[in-house]
């Protein structure tokens, strides 16, 4: 639940305030973009389903009672816009997932480049982001969501949980299945012996500092 000026900020969007949803737009719009972009792999697609769950967050704000936190309840409306594209794409058959992916490497680079890294160390690391993204679009929805939440976004358990209205044992299996099934599909990719090995836990953080 939000506290203090972010709960001032809340209620006066709730009453109407225009300027006030603007703030929180402004406050949530990277943790709206981060997570449409790594369950859809495409910038404009993410960018179209970012508009779409702040209008939904716009049209539900009084449905908002606070029984979770306003971030836990953001992410359950942008997973949900997500999975209507997708769903939507599958009944059109529009895309497919061997179609090469959309990745604004120059952005990424000028964000998480190291000082120190040369040419072919920066094209190294950004061949291996566009591949990792690739696999985890590969992942059946029910799994992404999870791994996405968890190893690139680093949510608890408990708040992917409560964010997909999921049993914590559920969670858990999702994940464990999700890392096997990421770890089988970076194998048949030859990305495992040449640069990346995903071992869970201990990949999350090359994963959340790589992938985000």
């Amino acid at each position: 639940m939000p506290t203090g000026h972010d709960d001032r900020i809340l209620e006066r969007a709730r009453a109407g305030d225009r300027h006030a949803f603007d703030q929180i737009v402004a406050q949530h719009e990277k943790l709206v973009y981060g997570l449409a972009y790594r369950l859809t792999g495409n910038h404009d697609d993410a960018m179209d389903i970012g508009q779409e769950a702040f209008i939904r967050v716009y049209q539900r704000l009084g449905e908002f009672r606070g029984e979770s936190s306003f971030e836990t309840w953001l992410r359950r409306i942008v997973a949900n816009a997500c999975f209507d594209e997708l769903r939507k794409r599958k009944r059109q058959r529009l895309v497919s997932l061997d179609e090469p992916l959309e990745v604004d490497d120059g952005e990424m680079g000028r964000q998480f480049a190291d000082p120190g890294e040369g040419p072919h160390e920066a094209a190294e690391r950004a061949e291996t982001q566009r591949l990792v993204q690739e696999a985890i679009l590969r992942l059946d929805e029910d799994y992404r969501i999870v791994l996405v939440m968890r190893d690139i976004h680093d949510l608890s358990y408990e708040e992917i949980a409560a964010t997909l209205g999921l049993r914590l044992g559920t969670v858990k299996s999702r994940l464990n299945r999700a890392r096997a099934a990421l770890k089988d599909i970076l194998g048949a990719m030859e990305l495992f012996s040449a640069r990346f090995v995903y071992r869970g836990k201990r990949a999350r953080g090359k994963l959340s500092g790589e992938m985000r």
